[in-house]
């Protein structure tokens, strides 16, 4: 490996974090929160069938990249670890941890880091956190994550939030990032980033993250045969209300071709496209969405 440029002067990325795979789907991700503007442009890096790291503390962004290029030809953990020590003069103020595709792990914390910080390496994951309230905050992610029976996104933000209640960085909120590879995963099938969101600057931001989620689900994937409803009845009453409301349609005219092509502009509008799957029908999480945004106001 070679040896990585030092920035001397930099700012500490004080931020606990969570790196981990999902053993039924083989999905890697990585969350992670900060006091610190946009930490998910600087600590996760992952690679679909790979493996997944999160660099932090006066962090060496090197890692990512490297630690991914040396999981591919096969090195191991121990291995990489070896040499990011022997090629980073500031090796002790680094902190990182690293998931491969296996699940095997791995986190290091440098005696530079400031306290708390610490980590914790089970199978499947790996948890680290610097200028923390203490060790339960690294705690609360690995235990919060190993006891969710939730979808593997959720769980790690499931993760997330539990240790920023139990204290956090001390110092306070401002950014959050969630990023989940899975080989095609991406838009239109075309890379692997299956979920990449960011939250850079909010006094909240793992809340907002986590309504990030529930948006790039309901946006990006497909409804169940069995949440589409037919446009008839009440149904078909909703839809009218909204189209008139909207000025795309009048509800005396009722349903028609018309509709239902003022029905799509609508959705592609709204981001809606992937879940207008069948004419005549909608889907009942895109209805009520569409309720909720376009609610007449009182």
């Amino acid at each position: 490996m070679s040896a990585p440029l030092v920035a001397f002067g930099m700012r500490t990325i004080s931020t606990f974090s969570i790196v981990a795979r999902d053993p039924e789907s083989g999905d890697l991700g990585i969350a992670v929160a900060s006091k610190f503007l946009a930490v998910g442009a600087v600590v996760p890096y992952a690679k679909a069938h790979v493996g997944a790291v999160a660099t932090q503390s006066y962090a060496n962004t090197s890692f990512g990249p490297r630690g991914i290029a040396a999981l591919e030809v096969g090195m191991p953990l121990t291995q990489i670890q070896a040499g990011f020590a022997e090629t980073d003069p500031e090796y002790d103020r680094r902190q990182y941890g690293v998931v491969d595709a296996g699940g095997d792990s791995v986190t290091f914390t440098g005696d530079g880091c400031h306290p708390w910080a610490g980590g914790v390496a089970r199978p499947n994951v790996a948890a680290q956190g610097n200028l923390l309230t203490g060790p339960e905050v690294v705690e609360a992610l690995v235990e919060t994550f190993e006891a969710s029976v939730e979808p593997f996104p959720e769980r790690l933000l499931s993760a997330l939030r539990a240790a920023d209640l139990a204290g956090g960085d001390r110092r306070g909120r401002q950014s959050a990032a969630l990023l989940v590879v899975r080989e095609g995963g991406g838009y239109a099938g075309m890379s692997d980033r299956y979920i990449d969101l960011r939250v850079d600057d909010d006094p909240d931001p793992v809340t907002r993250l986590q309504g990030l989620l529930g948006l790039h689900r309901l946006y990006f994937e497909r409804p169940a045969p069995e949440d589409l409803l037919l446009i008839d009845g009440e149904v078909q009453g909703r839809l009218l209300a909204i189209l008139e409301r909207t000025g795309r349609h009048p509800a005396a005219a009722g349903w028609n071709q018309d509709a239902e092509d003022a029905l799509r502009s609508l959705a592609g509008v709204e981001n809606l496209e992937e879940r207008m799957v069948a004419e005549g029908r909608i889907d009942r999480r895109a209805l009520a969405h569409l309720e909720r945004l376009l609610a007449p106001v009182r």
